[in-house]
């Protein structure tokens, strides 16, 4: 089951992903938000699969309602204008759906969020204890309890080893979901680390084989908790 919630200050717009989410038996609407506050809210204490978010809004609008989580669903951006798309890979969105929503563009974004929940799965409980990554041409064999940490890099990753770099294209989300819930967080919008191998923990950054990387202030309460 793929659980999610939707937001959008147009009551019209929830009407419709609703209808379209009844359709598909495996997906699950825990919620409709109308106010973006509100589902902040809910998500700080109820994680979901996907977001359908809405960008557009009064108060805070949807990019900035993702800023001020410190746990970030799979998203899809459902939307009328165009001009944000660009701003969608910044964070990392699985899809961007353009209003009026028809169903099949709907189904093929949910069947996306699917596929890279079956991948999790399938390898983010240490099934698989290393990861082939495509950098250029090559196919780099990374043992995953190697990863030091992990940059994003547009729409690229730099997974960062003792030994080594690598350069794949791949998204924060799509690799976390590979990686021990034990070991690794995510401390900022660009990062992800694994805690085993902190030298130094200041107010606002980690210290890492020697590179400085910063808490972002949605994380760092997360963050800490995590550490205990």
């Amino acid at each position: 089951m793929i659980t999610c919630i939707v937001v959008d200050d147009e009551p019209s717009a929830l009407d419709v992903i609703a209808i379209h989410a009844a359709k598909i038996p495996e997906l699950k609407v825990l919620g409709l938000f109308y106010d973006p506050y509100k589902a902040r809210d809910f998500l700080k204490d109820n994680p979901v699969d996907v977001v359908f978010l809405d960008i557009n809004m009064p108060g805070i609008n949807g990019l900035q309602l993702l800023d001020q989580l410190s746990f970030r669903p799979h998203v899809i951006f459902a939307t009328a204008y165009s001009e944000y798309a660009l701003d969608s890979y910044d964070y990392e969105a699985v899809d961007y759906l353009l209003k009026p929503i028809e169903f099949d563009r709907f189904a093929k974004a949910v069947f996306k969020v699917k596929r890279l929940i079956e991948l999790g799965k399938s390898n983010g409980l240490n099934q698989n204890k290393f990861l082939f990554l495509k950098d250029g041409y090559k196919q780099i064999k990374v043992t995953l309890d190697d990863i030091l940490y992990i940059q994003s890099d547009g729409n690229y990753l730099n997974v960062f080893t003792a030994e080594s770099k690598v350069n794949t294209r791949m998204t924060l989300n799509q690799i976390f979901e590979l990686l021990s819930p034990d070991k690794y967080i995510r401390i900022h919008n660009s990062y992800i680390i694994n805690v085993e191998n902190i030298q130094i923990i200041e107010s606002n950054h980690v210290v890492i084989n020697g590179t400085k990387i910063a808490i972002g202030p949605q994380y760092k309460e997360r963050f800490l908790e995590f550490l205990g």
